[in-house]
């Protein structure tokens, strides 16, 4: 028996959004009846490009249903650009967690995801036969790379738990442990890379002046343009603390906003060791 949390078995047995939309902007479907799990997620945009509506269809155990259901509630009231940052970490998280041996159902609707958004924007991700790796579950070379990216997976078996590669007839597992060798060479000289080209230390004044302005140019505009907006309530030390406010308060995907956009952008104008928190007005 798996140890599911109470959030999974909620999502299980009363799955959010079933079914499919009808003349959907957005069309996703991955896995396989073959391979035991398969999900299609269909997806229609409002008139300020946010998702409004999503659902889903799925052949799979509790957690991909689970998984499933989650991701439907999170992307409601996102921006494409905002939704393709969702991971499939994000998804467990909103579940509680999942199982190691399960999370292979959170990527399953990451990859949904992006073949969703794919086909909106008129992109092909036709599977390349030569890229495949494992020929048991269909998976690619590129979707392990970037699972272990995304995950900082180190073992054969993590490997497996995230994608089921390697969990059929095991002929796979010498070219899973290769490139598991080779992007633990490539990580090793990109933290290099970073020590010697770190950022010079910011003061407080400094910082605080940054955070400032990156939140006036690169994310208030944004915000209002879908009638939301933001308001920096304090700074300690590496904690940004703000507000959302206007349409930005209450929707659904507000958690995700805030790590995905806010804070990713905080990061990438200011300092990496940024966290934002939202705090109620």
């Amino acid at each position: 028996m798996w140890d599911y949390t109470d959030k999974v078995y909620e999502h299980f047995k009363n799955p959010r959004n079933v079914g499919e939309v009808e003349n959907p902007d957005g069309i996703g479907e991955v896995g396989s009846l073959s391979c035991g799990d398969a999900l299609k997620l269909t997806f229609k945009l409002d008139e300020n490009k946010r998702i409004k509506e999503a659902k889903f269809q799925t052949f799979g155990c509790a957690s991909a249903i689970a998984s499933s259901s989650a991701l439907t509630e999170i992307i409601k009231g996102m921006s494409l650009e905002e939704a393709a940052k969702i991971t499939n970490q994000d998804i467990a998280d909103y579940l509680g967690g999942l199982p190691d041996e399960k999370m292979h159902c959170s990527v399953m609707g990451k990859e949904a995801l992006d073949a969703a958004i794919a086909y909106y924007n008129g992109e092909s991700l036709q599977v390349d036969e030569a890229d495949i790796v494992c020929k048991c579950f269909g998976v690619t070379a590129t979707e392990i790379k970037k699972v272990v990216a995304e995950n900082g997976l180190t073992t054969l078996e993590q490997v497996t738990h995230y994608t089921k590669a390697g969990g059929g007839c095991e002929t796979c597992h010498p070219e899973i442990d290769k490139i598991l060798k080779e992007m633990s060479t490539e990580s090793l000289k990109d933290e290099k890379v970073e020590v010697t080209g770190r950022r010079k230390k910011l003061t407080n004044l400094q910082k605080i002046k940054l955070i400032e302005e990156t939140i006036e140019r690169e994310i208030r505009p944004s915000l209002k343009a879908d009638g939301g907006d933001i308001e920096l309530v304090d700074i300690d030390g590496d904690q940004v603390l703000v507000g959302l406010r206007g349409a930005c308060s209450s929707c659904p995907g507000s958690e995700f906003t805030i790590k995905n956009y806010v804070e990713s952008k905080l990061r990438e104008f200011v300092t990496p060791e940024i966290e934002v928190k939202e705090v109620s007005s």
